[in-house]
């Protein structure tokens, strides 16, 4: 309540009602704020969901960035089959070596 309102006693019911009106609304409002402050596991939801959210955008990202080395990559062993011939053998190479294990 401020000082002009505390200077007008005059004021009719309605005008009181509806000051008491406004001032529980705020207050429901305060009351709701501070609950929802309060709530650590409400909190604790809204940071993992965050979290998901900003790992499934970098994982879009990562896919898309590897998907464009994999077109370079192929553009250039399509330009030099020698490398992709090199890449190939290493890869058997290293795929023997396991197997012989």
């Amino acid at each position: 309540m401020n000082t002009n309102e505390e200077k007008n006693p005059d004021k009719s019911p309605e005008e009181i009602r509806a000051e008491i009106g406004e001032t529980r609304e705020e207050l429901g409002d305060t009351v709701a704020a501070v609950a929802e402050k309060t709530d650590v596991k409400q909190q604790a939801k809204v940071k993992v969901d965050e979290v998901k959210a900003q790992a499934a955008e970098k994982a879009e990202e990562v896919k898309v960035q590897a998907a464009e080395k994999a077109d370079e990559a192929k553009l250039k062993a399509q330009q030099n089959p020698a490398i992709a011939i090199a890449a190939a053998v290493v890869g058997l190479l290293v795929l023997w070596r396991l197997l012989r294990r």
